[in-house]
């Protein structure tokens, strides 16, 4: 450094941990689908203890558990024979399958169909067409989630839940529900948001709404969270189907799959469904209104070119407009948790 000057030196260092930055995401995908997170949620183990029980080869056991270590995933404790692994507070609690919270069935998913996918983002961008199963002549992502198998769907459904709950619990603090009675959940999957409200404000009454095939995932969770008094299921075809009348209806991680048409029929279909005074919340990686911060909104935006034919992420200034043109009488946006933030629309 000169005197009084400071010279910025360019490295390339952002370049590669970026364009190599794949080599981070395949090492958890695998680790999620080696079940090491659910393996180590019932206590520490030693590496040849874990390499046993999840079919490690020698050769790459420990570097691929130290990667995890050096990830943030996983924590090493002691030192030669005493050395055993735990989970970080993070993965125990979001990737052992055993518990409710549970998100890696999505990650299960990105590894067995996405990851490979979004190697063809280039032509995606090129064309403008998603790169998934439609690409090759198969099922949209809303017919083909219809379509999976028992086991499948449930896990499906199961991580939508557990990808959730940061925002619901955000929700939960941040929006006065005690001005409110009653609210639905469109898209609810197994019912996050309507537990995580009800037990929040013992005055609130809720309504999970989702496709008919969820329903008895959905009642089991309720149920199993003694919630059933006052968390009710109703079915219904978002397109074709109105929402069920309620004080404030949420339409979380919907908006993002659809075009600017389809976007604007759930969001009129939700204005309709609640009262004068009534409330509409919108929760999505919502993209900043500069386009420049939220990286992950705008990754996942791509993800919509990959999976779909019209969705994209939106910014909140965008969504409020959108709320104004179909008639709310005003609109605000909120932060809820990482990338995630609400548009609140009130009739």
């Amino acid at each position: 450094m000169l005197e009084g000057i400071e010279i910025e030196t360019a490295t390339p260092e952002r370049i590669l941990r970026t364009g190599l930055g794949f080599w981070a995401p395949k090492t958890l995908l695998s680790a999620v689908e080696l079940g090491v997170f659910t393996e180590l949620a019932q206590g520490p183990q030693s590496l040849a203890e874990l390499s046993r029980r999840v079919g490690l080869h020698p050769r790459s056991a420990a570097d691929f558990l130290d990667a995890l270590v050096a990830l943030g995933f996983l924590v090493k404790h002691g030192n030669g024979t005493g050395l055993n692994y735990t989970n970080t507070p993070d993965a125990d609690q979001f990737l052992d399958r055993n518990k409710d919270s549970y998100v890696g069935g999505l990650l299960e998913m990105a590894n067995t169909r996405l990851y490979r996918f979004w190697g063809n983002l280039t032509e995606g961008l090129r064309t403008g067409e998603p790169q998934n199963e439609i690409h090759d002549g198969g099922l949209d992502a809303f017919s083909r989630s219809e379509n999976l198998d028992a086991e499948t769907f449930r896990g499906f459904v199961q991580a939508m839940t557990g990808l959730s709950l940061g925002s619901a619990h955000a929700l939960a603090q941040i929006f006065p529900w005690d001005r409110y009675h009653t609210f639905a959940d469109v898209g609810t999957a197994q019912g996050g948001l309507p537990v995580v409200l009800a037990r929040a404000y013992p005055h609130l009454c809720g309504i999970g709404v989702d496709l008919p095939k969820v329903q008895s995932i959905f009642e089991e969770y309720v149920g199993r969270n003694g919630l059933r008094d006052r968390i009710q299921w109703h079915a219904a075809d978002i397109w074709s189907d109105p929402f069920p009348p309620a004080d404030v209806i949420v339409l979380g991680h919907m908006l993002h799959g659809w075009g600017l048409e389809r976007k604007k029929m759930l969001l009129q279909k939700a204005f309709d469904g609640v009262p004068a005074g009534g409330a509409v919340l919108v929760y999505d990686a919502i993209i900043d209104d500069q386009r420049q911060q939220n990286a992950f909104g705008l990754l996942f935006s791509l993800n919509m070119l990959i999976e779909t034919r019209e969705g994209a992420e939106y910014t909140s200034a965008e969504c409020q407009g959108w709320m104004r043109d179909i008639g709310f009488s005003s609109t605000c946006f909120k932060p809820l948790v990482g990338s995630e933030s609400v548009v609140v629309g009130i009739k």
